[in-house]
């Protein structure tokens, strides 16, 4: 199954040919307009998705493709924005993160990603994932925050999830060394910011490829590239239906 996550830096319906191009089963959309405020020719597009934002023109969709269907998943902490959680062809679940700025600064970005994982642990499983525009970098700890890069990933990784990059190339946080962001879309702003998390028994047992989309094509269309994975989690057994 192939998973993207891409900030498309608004104006999706603009953009949907380089996505398709991509043949993803699930697409995870950061910055992306609310299919139901815009053209027939866009909603179509959308098919079965799920949306939330808090300006029409800019917000957060899951699109699901190849028949499989989405379910809403009612978790806590709408307090922290903006988090989409789904059940994806009642196999596994799928948290969609793009953080947002919030005051006190301790509760921007990052911060918003860790309030929202501690309001959910008990929801995060060896079938979830955890992807999208976090907006954040080891590189910007602050030693005495909590609820820094550092925490959420140590926290990620006690439930039993890793990010793809990191695994793949064998890198450590904060010392990646392909960008998934280059500010103003200048070469020499890049930055690593978006991330896809997966169960280690998605990865270490079944396997999986993951790459970064090429800048020189990219950047032309949006400030981000597009995370791609492949998972083998088609063998998943069906999970009970949310309450």
């Amino acid at each position: 199954m192939r998973i993207v996550s891409w900030n498309c830096n608004g104006g999706l319906r603009r953009k949907t040919a380089l996505l398709d191009d991509l043949n993803a089963d699930i697409l995870i959309v950061q910055e992306c307009e609310d299919p139901a405020a815009y053209g027939a020719d866009y909603r179509t597009w959308a098919g079965d998705h799920i949306w939330i934002g808090d300006l029409r023109s800019k917000g957060l969709g899951i699109f699901a493709r190849s028949g499989l269907q989405l379910e809403p998943l009612d978790w806590q902490g709408s307090e922290f924005r903006l988090f989409l959680p789904a059940r994806i062809g009642g196999r596994f679940d799928m948290l969609g993160a793009w953080t947002q700025n919030a005051k006190p600064a301790s509760t921007a970005y990052i911060g918003q990603l860790w309030g929202y994982l501690q309001a959910n642990r008990k929801n995060l499983s060896e079938c979830t994932l955890v992807c999208g525009d976090f907006n954040s970098n080891r590189i910007w700890d602050r030693p005495r925050r909590i609820g820094n890069h550092s925490h959420v990933v140590a926290d990620l990784a006690q439930l039993g999830l890793v990010s793809l990059y990191h695994h793949r190339l064998e890198e450590e946080q904060g010392a990646e060394t392909v960008p998934t962001f280059y500010l103003s879309r200048k070469a020499e702003r890049p930055f690593h910011i978006d991330y896809i998390f997966a169960h280690q028994d998605l990865t270490l047992q079944s396997g999986f490829s993951f790459e970064i989309g090429q800048a020189e094509q990219w950047l032309t269309a949006s400030d981000h590239l597009p995370l791609i994975a492949d998972l083998q989690i088609e063998h998943l057994p069906p999970l009970p239906r949310s309450s």
